[in-house]
C-alpha cells in the first residue's frame, strides 16, 4: 500500500492517480471529508487528518508499506513560517516506529538551515529530520512550480500584465507539477535507497519575461512582465492577506532565491514539460476569454 500526502493538490494527485494506473494500492490523506467519495471512485482508500493532528497522521501512515510526504503550506495569514515548521514536527513523529520500507519527501530547490526564509528553512528542517530516522528516505528538490504562475492568469487576460517580485531577466529552475509526480513515482516505486537527493526541474530555465510571453502566446494578446520594487514588497503581500510574520519570511525566501546559486543542469533531473505547454493547458482549462 502506498501513501499519498497532499492528494488534493496538484503533486500529490498527479502521484496518486499514476500509482492507481499502475495497478497499485493507494491510501490517500486527505484534509476535507468531501474528497472521500471522489478518491474510493477513482480506486483509492482514504483517511481525512489535519496534518498537525499527529495522532490521527500517524494512524493515516500505519496501513502503509511506502509513503509520499508533503508538507503542506500554511495559511498567509498565520505566521506561515512557524506552522510549517511545527508540521514538520509533527510528520516527523507520526513516522516513529512506523514499519514503512520507503518514503519520497517533496522538499525545494535552495533548502538551507535558516530561520526567516520561509519554505527554504523548513523544508530544510524535514530533510534533516528524515536522514536521522531509520526509514530509507528519498528527497526531492523540486524548482519553482510553475503552478505558481497560475494566480498571474486573471491580471494577464485581463490587464495584459503579469506581476512578479523577480526582475522580468532573472532566469530560474521551474517545474511543471507533473513532472514532479512522475520522479515521485519512479523514486517510490524502486527499491528502497537512504539519502537519495534529487533535484527535478523543467526542459530549461525560464525568466518572467519569459512566462509573460507564454501568456501572450496562449492569450493571443500583449502580456508583459511588470517587477513589483522592493520597497512594495510588504504592502503587496499584505494586500494579498498575508500575516507581517508570513510577509517577513516570504520576503526573506524571496531575497534568498534571487541569490542562489543554482545546481548545474547536469546535475538534475529534468522534466518534459515545458512552460509554454504548461501555460497553454492553464488558458484551455480556464477558457481564452
Amino acid at each position: 500500500m502506498h501513501i499519498v500526502m497532499g492528494a488534493t493538490g496538484h503533486i500529490g494527485s498527479a502521484l496518486a492517480l499514476r500509482l492507481l494506473e499502475h495497478g497499485e494500492k493507494v491510501h490517500v490523506v486527505l484534509h476535507h471529508e468531501k474528497e472521500v467519495g471522489v478518491w474510493r471512485a477513482r480506486g483509492a482508500t482514504s483517511s481525512v487528518a489535519d496534518v498537525r493532528d499527529t495522532v490521527a497522521l500517524r494512524n493515516a501512515l500505519a496501513g502503509g508499506r511506502r509513503a509520499f510526504l508533503l508538507n503542506p503550506p500554511a495559511p498567509p495569514a498565520s505566521d506561515a513560517e512557524a506552522e510549517e515548521r511545527a508540521t514538520v514536527r509533527s510528520i516527523i513523529t507520526a513516522l516513529r516506529g512506523l514499519p514503512l520500507e520507503q518514503v519520497v519527501a517533496e522538499s525545494t530547490y535552495g533548502a538551507r538551515e535558516g530561520s526567516g526564509i520561509g519554505d527554504l528553512g523548513a523544508l530544510y528542517e524535514l530533510e534533516r529530520a528524515l536522514a536521522e530516522q531509520p526509514v530509507p528516505a528519498r528527497v526531492i528538490r523540486a524548482a519553482y512550480y510553475l503552478s505558481n504562475w497560475d494566480s498571474a492568469l486573471d491580471s494577464a487576460r485581463n490587464e495584459g500584465v503579469l506581476h512578479t517580485f523577480y526582475p522580468p531577466d532573472f532566469r530560474l529552475p521551474m517545474v511543471a507539477p507533473g513532472d514532479i509526480a512522475q520522479v515521485a513515482f519512479d523514486l517510490l516505486t524502486a527499491s528502497p535507497v537512504s539519502d537519495q537527493l534529487c533535484h527535478v526541474e523543467g526542459p530549461d530555465r525560464y525568466t518572467p519575461a519569459d512566462v509573460a510571453r507564454a501568456f501572450s502566446l496562449a492569450l493571443s494578446k500583449p502580456v508583459h512582465a511588470v517587477e513589483t520594487p522592493r520597497a512594495a514588497w510588504a504592502q503587496a503581500l499584505s494586500a494579498l492577506g498575508f500575516s507581517e510574520a508570513a510577509a517577513s519570511s516570504f520576503i526573506g525566501m524571496t531575497e534568498a532565491t534571487l541569490k542562489a546559486e543554482f545546481p548545474p543542469v547536469s546535475e538534475t533531473q529534468r522534466g518534459p514539460t515545458s512552460l509554454d505547454a504548461y501555460v497553454a493547458e492553464l488558458v484551455a482549462r480556464n477558457g481564452s476569454d
